[in-house]
């Protein structure tokens, strides 16, 4: 591991969260791509858990019931290997794609995001969780078939306004984090909404 991405303090007695968000800056300059992923999967991982607490706590009244641990690890997974490099390949091409010299830039970042990579993404999202969970190119089909519309719509309800300000006013840097918390506040937000 390269001296950068140690944890140590400074001659200063610098506190932990200034230590810990230096040390995430230089990771994020040395090594940006395993640096998203590995935040990515991580709260990816950390949302499907407190969505889980949350709908446990919300059906029993009691946080004594297991974790399901093959949930977590999927969204992981899923967050490690799909989301983070993904999105910052994506948020990287779009800024060269369509700089902020271009006419109604932000509008056309939005219309490339929305209308081409979120239904592509959410694609990927079935199928590989549909492939991780073990089931058939049937339960595919249907899932589709039975879901992905109403998610899609549902994605361009809620996710656009984030997303406007994403890729507008993010750093390119800093987008795949604020799509991230985003994601793990709003579905903790659905878990603890659902009735």
């Amino acid at each position: 591991m390269p001296a950068a991405s140690k944890l140590t303090r400074g001659s200063g007695n610098v506190p932990l969260h200034t230590l810990l968000l230096r040390t995430y800056l230089q990771l994020l300059h040395s090594r940006p791509v395993l640096t998203k992923s590995l935040t990515s999967g991580i709260l990816s991982a950390l949302g499907n858990l407190l969505s889980q607490k949350i709908e446990q706590r919300r059906k029993t009244k009691s946080t004594t019931e297991n974790v399901d641990l093959v949930a977590l690890l999927r969204f992981a997974a899923y967050g490690l290997f799909f989301t983070g490099p993904l999105s910052h390949y994506f948020y990287l091409f779009l800024e060269q794609g369509v700089p902020s010299s271009t006419p109604m830039a932000g509008l056309r970042r939005l219309l490339l995001e929305r209308l081409i990579i979120a239904p592509a993404f959410l694609f990927l999202f079935f199928i590989v969780m549909n492939f991780l969970e073990g089931k058939n190119l049937n339960s595919l089909n249907r899932k589709l078939k039975d879901s992905y519309w109403s998610a899609l719509v549902m994605n361009w309800k809620v996710w656009t306004p984030f997303q406007f300000i994403n890729v507008n006013y993010i750093p390119v840097q800093f987008r795949v984090l604020f799509a991230n918390l985003v994601a793990f506040f709003w579905y903790a937000y659905l878990s603890s909404t659902r009735k």
